[in-house]
């Protein structure tokens, strides 16, 4: 199988990672040629979709599948065109994908399929938490203590139709993906997340803790969600566990980054082998996540510095230039990296697993301290939202 990629950042990262591990052949397209994909390819190719049509279509046309992996949506909409004009399966569904680039209309879809969701603003109490409309992920979120900081807000240009306001929920983070086909569908093991102070998720960890009753019920809401949304393709759906009920916080109808790696490495399913053979065979590639043995992983990014380790939201690995990918780094079981020995200053991802959680976690702690003593580092920083 010949994938071809676009996109070589964060989500590139993964879906590269992943692809190889499937032991297919990977065409890297971006229109950058410093990203942190671009090491973890069989070939990369510098070229922007939009603009250099007939470079672009020469480069896809040898392609099985092709897979996006960023999110603008112009690039998106002329690749489809490529895709049709190649007669080549492209694993991207417009209608999700606008539905989940909106805040908005993801929460007009959770109020008419009855999904659980933190209130949102006039209802609901502080503190509240902010969001821009159309941001992914942690972009551009505000968490609003008091009324005079509300105030504050309400000054701002775009205010109320250009935000979402919802009442700041706390509590344990998980995230499950749904892949659906030809009206067929199918969810994943659960994860969970940490995040650091600043809200972006720092470590993922699997299995997750999350009771098998509410396991069952978060199923429901990735199904339930994605034959509303009659999906092609992937989705990751997040939540919140507040005061025993799961709170959706968010859905994104694209390839995530660092749980699809988290699930491939406890249970060893993969999620873009299992979306790639779906898509060019024209049927979902179901399988039976009961029958899957699954062990410990813990997955997270730190960034050296200064002589002090800290261990940061994955915001740090997207301006690093290239990574490449190390097996046994500081003995753990793989680092995506832009380590060399002898650098000062350079960041991590690292990815640990073991027979079980425990396992994975000890496993990982030796290799952060066998960081610290050959980087002589004396500064270990692990921070939590509430610790900002």
């Amino acid at each position: 199988m010949r994938i071809a990629i676009i996109g070589g950042k964060l989500q590139g990262v993964e879906a590269c990672y992943l692809a190889q591990k499937a032991s297919w052949q990977v065409l890297l397209i971006d229109k950058d040629e410093d990203i942190p994909a671009r090491a973890l390819c069989d070939e990369f190719v510098q070229c922007d979709v939009i603009k250099e049509d007939n470079k672009c279509l020469n480069i896809l046309k040898e392609s099985d599948v092709i897979l996006p992996a960023m999110e603008n949506l112009a690039a998106l909409q002329t690749i489809s065109r490529y895709a049709i004009q190649l007669g080549i399966p492209f694993v991207y569904d417009q209608g999700a994908y606008q539905v989940s680039g909106s805040k908005i209309i993801s929460n007009q879809v959770f109020l008419s399929t009855g999904t659980p969701l933190p209130r949102l603003y006039p209802e609901g109490r502080l503190p509240w938490v902010v969001k821009p409309a159309s941001s992914s992920g942690s972009a551009g979120v505000m968490k609003i203590k008091n009324e005079a900081e509300f105030k504050k807000l309400q000054e701002k240009p775009g205010f109320p139709e250009q935000w979402v306001v919802q009442e700041f929920v706390t509590g344990p983070s998980y995230s499950i993906e749904v892949i659906g086909f030809a009206g067929e569908y199918q969810v994943y093991q659960v994860t969970e997340l940490e995040m650091d102070e600043q809200y972006d998720c720092k470590r993922v960890w699997a299995p997750s803790h999350l009771d098998q009753a509410l396991v069952k019920e978060f199923n429901h809401i990735g199904l339930t969600l994605a034959r509303h949304l009659n999906l092609q393709g992937i989705m990751d759906v997040e939540v919140i566990l507040h005061e025993g009920q799961l709170k959706v916080l968010e859905i994104d109808a694209r390839i995530p980054s660092q749980t699809p790696t988290v699930v491939y490495q406890s249970t060893g399913v993969n999620l873009v082998e299992i979306l790639g053979q779906s898509f060019t065979q024209g049927k979902l590639q179901k399988i039976s996540m009961e029958e899957q043995e699954y062990q410990g992983a813990v997955y997270e990014h730190i960034q050296v510095a200064y002589k002090r380790l800290k261990v940061c939201g994955e915001h740090i690995m997207s301006a690093v230039g290239s990574l490449k990918l190390i097996p046994d780094f500081f003995g753990g079981s793989e680092g995506i990296t832009n380590y060399s020995p002898g650098k000062k200053e350079w960041v991590a991802t690292l990815i640990n697993r073991g027979k079980t959680r425990e396992e994975a976690w000890q496993k990982r702690c030796l290799v952060i301290e066998r960081i610290m003593k050959e980087a002589d580092i004396t500064t270990y920083i692990d921070l939590s939202p509430e610790e900002e």
